[in-house]
């Protein structure tokens, strides 16, 4: 009779597991789920969010990406903050939306941490210092000595974001005043700086990349403590004159605060799957975007850190929203 009860237990466990498939089946949204990218189409926020509406098309409901821009990625933030938290309304969250605006904004409708669930990290990239082709100046040190001897200017997506945070850091450490010139969107800067309007941008190295490699644009440096293995030719600021240098852009899903649970878990288990198909995982290697889905309480931390670091460099250049 020994052999009895280790056999209940075991078929009380496939029950139990059997139970909490079924249970997690059931979490996914009930409703069209819509992706906010607080960014115009286009950049690396957007390209993330297509491709988790792409994957995420065959479990039962249609996604959508909407793009909704303006404030630095406030407003499509703020949208999101006060839907109902049921899944069905998600944001991409950014560095600037999650950590940098907290502090540049003095009045920001909505709190990072307390207004939203923290889902799952998504990836990460550095920021590619471009200039235009006119631009004499081909290294960090020879760009430094030319913003000291005349008027620069760096455009970026808007007040808040890392592309306009890393200028003022690098005007910071530089010890240079270049002025900075915000846009609506990154789509809405590059036709000035291949125009020769503005001298440079920090631009997200999966968009910047690209214009690198056709020749329009010419890349100084990366903002990363290391290379990127997408561009392992072009040097760090940090080994190039501004050593501890360090800027990275992020993204990251989150929903409304009080999502439930068992919500969370689902979208977060989905997230994870799709960030681990081969083909997503070759295009965003391709694009410079260093993929790297956790948990929701990895993410959390993740913010609060960011939110301490960016309001030091916020502090230390005087940076303004524009």
């Amino acid at each position: 009779m020994a052999p009895v009860r280790p056999l209940r237990l075991l078929a009380a466990a496939a029950l139990a597991l059997a139970a909490c498939g079924a249970f997690a089946q059931a979490a996914w949204p009930t409703k069209p789920v819509r992706i906010v990218v607080t960014f115009p189409p286009g950049g690396a926020p957007d390209t993330l969010a297509r491709l988790l509406a792409e994957k995420w098309g065959a479990l039962g409901q249609p996604v959508t990406v909407d793009n909704k821009p303006g404030a630095g990625g406030n407003i499509g933030a703020d949208l999101v903050a006060k839907s109902a938290p049921d899944g069905a309304t998600l944001v991409l969250g950014t560095v600037g939306t999650h950590a940098i605006n907290a502090s540049l904004y003095p009045q920001l409708p909505y709190h990072p941490q307390r207004d939203f669930t923290p889902i799952s990290f998504l990836a990460s990239t550095p920021n590619l210092l471009v200039v235009n082709n006119q631009v004499p100046a081909r290294t960090t040190q020879e760009l430094v000595a030319l913003a000291r001897r005349q008027p620069l200017t760096f455009g970026s997506s808007g007040s808040g974001t890392s592309i306009h945070l890393s200028g003022e850091l690098f005007n910071t450490m530089a010890g240079v005043q270049m002025q900075h010139i915000p846009y609506k969107g990154r789509a809405q800067a590059i036709p000035d700086l291949l125009g020769g309007r503005i001298t440079m941008i920090f631009d997200n190295m999966p968009s910047a990349l690209p214009l690198v490699r056709s020749g329009e644009l010419r890349a100084i440096a990366v903002t990363s403590a290391q290379r990127s293995p997408a561009a392992p030719q072009i040097p760090t600021l940090a080994e190039s004159g501004l050593p501890g240098f360090e800027a990275t852009s992020w993204f990251a899903l989150f929903a409304p605060a009080g999502l439930p649970r068992e919500v969370q878990a689902r979208i977060n288990a989905e997230t994870a799957r799709v960030l681990a198909l081969p083909d997503v995982k070759e295009k965003l290697a391709t694009l410079g975007l260093d993929a790297a889905p956790g948990t929701p309480e990895q993410l959390a931390a993740l913010v609060q850190a960011e939110m301490a670091k960016w309001a030091q460099v916020v502090k230390a250049s005087g940076a303004k929203p524009d």
